[in-house]
């Protein structure tokens, strides 16, 4: 299995008293991303969650509507860092530094987020979770960068960024779920050369004025 970068946390031990909720809500994340990483979304249930954690199942259908929305919740706690956005003042090196994460992410635990993205399709409350607590997010951390390269001039004024966001990070989502080509460093790096130097030849009809 494949370790997370969210920090470990032992299965909590019976015992008298009352245990402080972040300590049960980390033992759950926990469990939950390592039957995620090795079983994958539709192996992970509320029994076999609470069983490895050692907390109550009760206490999962009171946090997490389905076990789907639960799988997310470990997935995005636990690559939430990885998934962060740099800037380093040059938008080129921060979309590649970023799209190459990004695939070497998906080449890692792809299976993991392609199974997540299929059980939202029949989880209504997955379904709101994903896009509420990571789709929007990422795209919005993503087109904060941009527009902060546009104000200083890296990006032309006119272009779109909501679409840059979905001609990079779309096409990273096509290969994955669609795999006839390749999902490598490679394909990243010139998704973000293409990008940021356009594929109309100059003078053609496109980029005539």
């Amino acid at each position: 299995m494949e370790r997370s970068e969210a920090e470990a946390a032992e299965p909590l031990k019976p015992g008298r008293g009352r245990r402080r909720a972040e300590d049960v809500r980390r033992a759950t994340l926990t469990a939950a991303t390592e039957l995620l990483l090795d079983e994958g979304v539709h192996a992970l249930t509320f029994s076999k969650v609470a069983a490895r954690a050692g907390v109550s199942k009760m206490t999962l259908y009171k946090w997490w509507p389905t076990p789907g929305a639960l799988a997310f919740d470990a997935y995005f706690d636990t690559f939430r860092e990885t998934l962060a956005f740099p800037d380093t003042g040059d938008i080129g090196r921060d979309l590649t530094t970023q799209l190459n994460t990004f695939v070497n992410l998906m080449n890692r635990n792809g299976t993991v987020i392609a199974g997540i993205i299929g059980a939202a399709q029949g989880d209504a409350d997955l379904a709101e979770a994903l896009s509420t607590h990571y789709v929007l997010q990422r795209r919005a951390l993503a087109v904060e960068r941009l527009t902060r390269a546009q104000q200083v001039g890296q990006i032309r004024e006119e272009v779109d960024l909501e679409t840059v966001v979905d001609q990079l990070w779309g096409a990273v989502y096509h290969r994955l779920l669609l795999p006839a080509q390749p999902l490598t460093p490679d394909f990243a790096d010139r998704l973000v050369a293409n990008l940021l130097q356009g594929i109309a030849t100059p003078g053609s009809p496109d980029t005539a004025p």
